[in-house]
């Protein structure tokens, strides 16, 4: 088992005959496309990831990715931190055709070379796992916008219709 670092290129083919586990940490600012529906980069996300081949010869990638995440509230434009949660379970396929014999139970990941980079993957699925609108449990959004006796002075300031009321009332 391997703990630390993600590796940034992994056989996965070598790795699912050894059926090697391999668990980290994958930092947010080393996944663009994940970033751009995100307020900002910081932090990380625990990933764990176990190579295998299954009964059917299939070499298989389970794993499950988790952390936190901060999007913008659609209420209240402010960032709200959002849990993010992906489990997958990929049956690796050399090419297309061999991808659309694969059980159904697995998503295909097409492997044409020896090695794959494995953050993007792991990208990928995190992106699937995103809600699709983030809000706050209880948005408290400003109603009133600049200071509250700024608004007491306007309540003060005489009506300026108040001369016209004057007019009608002398005209009856």
């Amino acid at each position: 088992m391997s703990n630390g670092p993600l590796p940034i290129r992994v056989d996965p083919r070598k790795l699912a005959e050894r059926e090697v586990r391999i668990a980290g940490d994958a930092a947010l600012n080393s996944m663009p496309n994940l970033c751009q529906a995100l307020v900002d980069k910081e932090g990380a996300v625990r990933v764990e990831l176990q190579f295998a081949v299954d009964e059917q010869r299939i070499r298989t990638i389970t794993g499950h990715a988790e952390g936190h995440v901060r999007m913008t509230c659609q209420r209240c434009l402010e960032p709200v931190k959002v849990a993010v949660e992906a489990d997958f379970n990929l049956g690796i396929a050399a090419s297309e055709e061999a991808a659309k014999q694969l059980p159904r139970s697995y998503d295909p990941l097409i492997v044409e070379g020896e090695e794959i980079e494995l953050l993007p993957v792991i990208e990928e699925e995190l992106i699937l796992s995103l809600p699709h609108d983030a809000y706050h449990d209880d948005c408290s959004i400003e109603t009133s916008f600049g200071d509250a006796e700024a608004v007491a002075e306007d309540t003060d300031k005489p009506n300026p219709f108040s001369v016209l009321a004057q007019l009608k009332a002398n005209n009856k």
